[in-house]
């Protein structure tokens, strides 16, 4: 047998303890801002046909080409491992008939994604998002609405130095008109081009405002916006957006080059950044994606979404910490032998940690053998507001906040505990 450690692969990560009661919170906060606006909790499927990704993010998307986790199961099907959330969530409201339902129908998410690329600070291979979709309404109330619930996440948990930058990519005959003279400008200039960007002139053209290539970052300075060539009702929408945003009190940036890594966006797109972050700086996003769902079979529906890396916001972020006690009660034992052992007192420690948890506490019980001084200190480090050493017939309850105790019949501590706690509320 080999004694070689076994490692989990490069760009993934163990959630332990502490982080996770982090992400616990993070959570919670996310289910309560979003729930608390109309949102319901979806999830899908971590294996979702590889056509609804090639189809629904679009072939010509470093995600599609490069990044996805592609498997053949049993019966020769091709599947992927999810890489992102919004075409999973719109398969499911084809699939089920949401469009029935009154409109907007409102979801939510917080789920493990995966995409192959190159790890570091923040980005994983395998990743963790909180994500919102909005399908079956035009409204602009619905994009400013959407934009403000992940500005408040993100200020709730600390997240710093947050800027918010905002366009538009309109959509119909005035986005093909601007494609085609953003690729004839880009033709013009093929040879300052970077060798990826001249590849997707004919694909993706849109995608040249992304790059890191310097050429590509000199030639893309005086190429056409398409903010400027919006139709009338594009305009129109993208400057409502604006006036709700100004009036919820949510500062932003218009951002003329702001394009997403994903071919499903018209409208609206949106990022949020955090410089405390460095260069790679993004936190949060998304946009609207009005022909994605009839593009996966479903009727023609509107969409407005974002996802937001779980792992990206802790980093940037300072979350308050969690208030109260982790531990209402530890059961701990007066009496402990040198072995460890005292088969008296831990029955009957074992009945307190029992009735405890009938009784709604948090209560663990010593298991390991630790002396009187061992199980306080063990105690210290959970957060215990109290601790109950059981002996024979009678306990001693200590109040850690206080430095009190007491020694009562065993049969009472649950019940005097009990009292301490709501007094201490």
């Amino acid at each position: 047998m080999s004694d070689e450690r076994i490692k989990a692969p490069r760009g993934t990560f163990d959630v332990l303890g502490e982080q996770a009661a982090i992400r616990t919170a993070l959570e919670d906060r996310a289910r309560s801002i979003l729930e608390g606006a109309g949102y319901e909790r979806i999830e899908t499927p971590v294996l979702e046909a590889t056509e609804l990704f090639a189809r629904g993010v679009g072939s010509s998307t470093d995600i599609v080409q490069k990044e996805m986790y592609t498997l053949l199961d049993g019966g020769g099907r091709s599947l992927t491992l999810r890489p992102e959330g919004t075409a999973p969530v719109c398969r499911a409201y084809v699939e089920h008939g949401m469009h029935k339902r009154a409109q907007p129908v409102k979801l939510w998410y917080l789920s493990s994604f995966f995409r192959y690329e190159r790890a570091q600070s923040g980005r994983y291979r395998q990743f963790w998002q909180v994500g919102a979709e909005a399908l079956g309404s035009e409204d602009p109330a619905v994009d400013a609405e959407s934009i403000v619930l992940l500005g408040t996440l993100l200020e709730e948990m600390g997240v710093r130095e947050i800027r918010l930058r905002l366009s538009s990519l309109g959509g119909g005959e005035s986005r093909e008109r601007y494609r085609e003279r953003l690729q004839a400008h880009l033709r013009a200039n093929a040879g300052s081009l970077s060798a990826e960007v001249r590849e997707r002139i004919e694909l993706n053209p849109l995608r040249a405002f992304d790059s890191a290539h310097e050429g590509t970052i000199a030639v893309m300075r005086d190429a056409p916006r398409l903010l400027d060539e919006l139709d009338a009702d594009d305009a129109e929408h993208f400057a409502a957006v604006c006036q709700l945003l100004d009036r919820a009190g949510l500062a932003f940036e218009v951002d003329t080059t702001l394009v997403r890594g994903l071919d499903y966006y018209t409208r609206t797109v949106f990022e949020f950044t955090s410089d405390a972050l460095g260069a790679q700086s993004g936190v949060g996003g998304g946009g609207r994606y009005d022909g994605l769902v009839q593009q996966l079979g479903g009727p023609a529906t509107a969409g407005m979404g974002w996802a937001a890396g779980i792992e990206r916001i802790l980093l940037a972020g300072s979350p308050p910490p969690a208030g109260g006690h982790a531990l209402d009660l530890y059961v701990g034992l007066a009496d402990v032998g040198e072995d460890g052992s005292c088969p008296p007192a831990k029955t009957a420690a074992f009945g307190v940690l029992s009735e405890a948890r009938s009784a709604g506490l948090r209560a663990v019980m010593e298991m390991a053998g630790r002396s009187l001084k061992g199980q306080l200190g063990q105690a210290n480090r959970l957060g215990a507001r109290y601790v109950a050493l059981v002996g024979e017939g009678e306990t001693v309850l200590k109040d850690m906040q206080d430095g009190g105790q007491e020694t009562l019949a065993t049969e009472k501590v649950v019940h005097a505990a009990l009292r301490g706690l709501r007094e201490l509320a």
